[in-house]
């Protein structure tokens, strides 16, 4: 039996996720969902994961922190202490309330921009990536169900079947 991939194409998000909902009951795995925005709600019934790009972001921001530290250090006590406004410059802790705000910044500047790529790279987003969109009209007004055989303890023609039993515009079925 070859593995194959179904396509349902939408045009409202409800009817998706009503559908999703319809084939989750069935026992039907859906691997994923293309949409041109965020369908709140759907994740659970598809059963994706909650995300851990928020505990990467606090990595990053630590990492912020620590860096802009060691900075201050290096830079402001070790290699060229100087004397600005009476400011003792012999250690860092007697410096630490003037170098607060650029830490803040720092570590906001690393938590974001160490997110944003984050997410690009886990998304393969990133330019020169190949891109994974099944059908271009998900990017404009489609909403489009990718489920696949390999997953499923069902065949392609079940799986057709049920989502006959949807409102889909279209169904397509293609070889994996």
């Amino acid at each position: 039996m070859a593995n194959k991939v179904v396509y349902a194409v939408y045009d409202d998000p409800e009817v998706l996720k009503g559908a999703a909902r319809t084939l989750v009951s069935a026992g039907v795995k859906v691997r994923d969902v293309f949409s041109p925005f965020p369908v709140h709600g759907l994740d659970p019934i598809i059963g994706v994961k909650r995300t851990r790009l928020a505990i990467t972001s606090f990595m990053y921001g630590i990492t912020g922190t620590a860096l802009s530290m060691l900075g201050f250090w290096y830079f402001m006590i070790y290699d060229w202490p100087m004397n600005i406004g009476g400011k003792p410059s012999f250690t860092l802790y007697q410096n630490l309330p003037a170098f607060i705000p650029v830490a803040f910044e720092f570590t906001v500047f690393c938590a974001a921009h160490g997110m944003a790529i984050t997410y690009l790279i886990r998304n393969k987003t990133l330019p020169g990536m190949p891109a994974r969109n099944p059908d271009p009209r998900s990017t404009d007004d489609k909403f489009i169900m990718e489920v696949r055989t390999e997953d499923n303890h069902l065949g392609a023609e079940a799986i057709v079947g049920l989502l006959r039993g949807t409102p889909a515009l279209e169904i397509n079925e293609r070889e994996r």
